[in-house]
């Protein structure tokens, strides 16, 4: 017989995987009886004749019911009347669930009432007295719908559910009483029968996401994590949607921070970061995402955007949308939010605009201000070594996302000249998804007030022999503005190496014109290795622009 461990959730619950289906529901392999009540839904719920689904009905009242939810808890009631167990199972009560380290705290507490014992078993470390009248449950146990009766084995039950072990073997009386019964609302029949089949079996006949995701959640409520991990495994092989891979991050966190399942939710983050990791091309959609889904958007190293700043705006859009109240606002912020903008990776001006910005509190601006203005003064080198000393939890703040508009370092002179040095790198494949025609941009800067921009693009060469590395300085247009600099482009490709310049010369910037060289480094480009394309060798494009005003 599978006799593997039911002492904890975070074991992987799957056992020794042995089929039991032969005793199932059968009087010659069974020691105990179990009469299950079905019990009319709660009065806020549809009718079974409506077709209920335990998730969906769920979903689509999980906001309503949240503050009900935390104030009543997840308990599963145990009356003992004469010889005959009697199982309160009010499934899906609670949304925020404890840590699996908090359930390990489970109590038993038996005292006398006025019409007999009350024992109330209670799974999630709240001891609370209550006596055998119609206030210790919400189940009418008077007027059940149906009752099903089922010939039961406890070293089997025991074996898969933890709830079922502790009921069996608490050490009282109670515990060896053959008759059981449990009332659960007719909402959770179903799954409740494909769990009993599946702690026999290890499978069931639930195949729809909805009525899979019903059985996970009955699961949970028995603590039967062999089957939550074959439910979250059966969930990612279906077709995901947006709409499924959001339900999946927002099921009761009870759910959501179990071992079994979290398979799942990372396959859901990866869903929804991949279907609309180009942000800009679905705003809309985004912008009405709820608190899971735009954490795991906005997550992502590969989300395409202009930049961290455009990130920022796009969030402060969301939240001031979503949460109106300012106390709010601040509390998702704070709790939520600013672990996923990467303030490093933001311009100084941006970072300027955070300082002032009502919606965060000025000590926690000022904080994350100061430590991204500090890193990017810093070194390259000492800023490697300062994202490595962070650890994995915070290292992504530092990772820079596939931006539209490439981030750069500007350092910026009053005297004796007004000037600007920009610094820009290229990474190997950056440079190699520009063949055979692409450009990418950088960060806007600014000298004297006026912006500018750096470009770099695959170009053909005058005759069309060969391709090639182009770089080109930009002025942001501003109606009819006039501007005269003096530039300087210089490149190296290895850290150690010192700056070589490539081309310089003045120019007369007028409504968004440039200027630049279509073949930096007057070689051949072609997207591999070669000796000709030095600028591949050492895997990053070093640039160098100077800028200053002319005299």
């Amino acid at each position: 017989m599978d006799t593997h461990s039911c002492s904890g959730r975070g074991s992987n619950g799957s056992g020794t995987q042995s089929d039991y289906g032969f005793a199932f529901d059968d009087s010659n392999f069974s020691d105990r009886v179990l009469m299950i009540e079905v019990v009319p839904n709660l009065p806020e719920l549809k009718t079974e004749e409506e077709g209920l689904s335990l998730v969906v009905d769920w979903a689509g009242k999980r906001k309503r019911r949240r503050e009900e939810i935390n104030r009543r808890g997840n308990d599963v009631d145990v009356v003992v009347q004469r010889d005959e167990q009697v199982v309160n199972c009010t499934a899906l009560e609670m949304e925020d669930g404890l840590a699996d380290d908090e359930r390990e705290e489970a109590v038993v507490m038996l005292e006398e009432s006025r019409s007999g014992i009350v024992m109330t078993t209670n799974l999630f470390g709240d001891d609370e007295e209550s006596e055998n009248d119609d206030s210790s449950t919400d189940m009418d146990s008077s007027n059940p719908l149906r009752v099903r009766t089922l010939h039961i084995s406890s070293p089997i039950l025991a074996a898969k559910s933890r709830f079922f072990y502790k009921l069996f073997s608490n050490g009282m009386k109670e515990s060896e009483q053959r008759n059981i019964t449990i009332q659960i609302h007719a909402s959770e029949e179903a799954a409740l029968m494909d769990l009993l089949n599946f702690m026999y079996s290890n499978t069931f006949s639930a195949t729809t996401p909805t009525a899979v995701l019903d059985v996970m959640m009955v699961a949970d409520k028995f603590e039967v994590a062999s089957c939550m991990k074959y439910c979250s495994h059966l969930l990612q092989n279906l077709r995901m949607t947006t709409e499924s891979a959001l339900l999946y991050l927002d099921l009761p966190l009870n759910i959501l921070v179990a071992d079994e399942v979290q398979p799942l939710t990372d396959a859901a983050k990866q869903f929804l970061a991949q279907r609309f990791k180009d942000i800009t091309k679905f705003q809309e959609d985004v912008l009405s995402l709820h608190l899971s889904g735009i954490e795991a958007v906005l997550s992502s190293d590969n989300l395409q955007i202009a930049s961290e700043d455009a990130v920022f705006d796009f969030l402060l859009k969301w939240a001031r949308m979503h949460y109106p109240k300012l106390e709010e606002r601040r509390e998702v912020w704070s709790s939520h939010l600013l672990h996923l903008i990467r303030f490093p990776c933001m311009t100084c001006r941006k970072l300027k605009k955070v300082m002032t910005c009502n919606d965060f509190d000025p000590k926690v601006a000022s904080k994350l201000v100061f430590e991204a203005l500090f890193y990017k003064a810093e070194a390259p080198y000492r800023q490697r070594s300062i994202a490595a000393e962070v650890g994995n939890a915070l290292y992504h703040r530092y990772v820079e996302r596939a931006y539209k508009y490439r981030p750069i370092k500007a350092l910026e002179f009053e005297t004796p000249h007004q000037q600007c040095v920009i610094y820009l790198d290229l990474k190997r494949d950056e440079c190699a998804s520009l063949f055979p025609a692409g450009r990418v941009y950088s960060q806007a800067f600014h000298l004297a007030g006026q912006g500018f921009f750096l470009s770099a693009h695959c170009n053909m060469d005058h005759q069309s022999a060969f391709h090639c590395f182009g770089l080109f300085l930009g002025m942001q247009e501003k109606g009819s503005v006039s501007f005269a600099v003096d530039y300087e482009f210089a490149a190296r490709i290895s850290p150690g190496e010192e700056y070589v310049s490539k081309y310089r010369g003045d120019y007369t910037f007028t409504s968004g014109k440039a200027v630049g060289y279509r073949n930096l480094f007057g070689v051949a480009w072609t997207p591999f290795l070669s000796e000709d394309s030095l600028f591949f060798i050492n895997g990053i494009l070093h640039l160098r622009a100077e800028l200053r005003v002319r005299e």
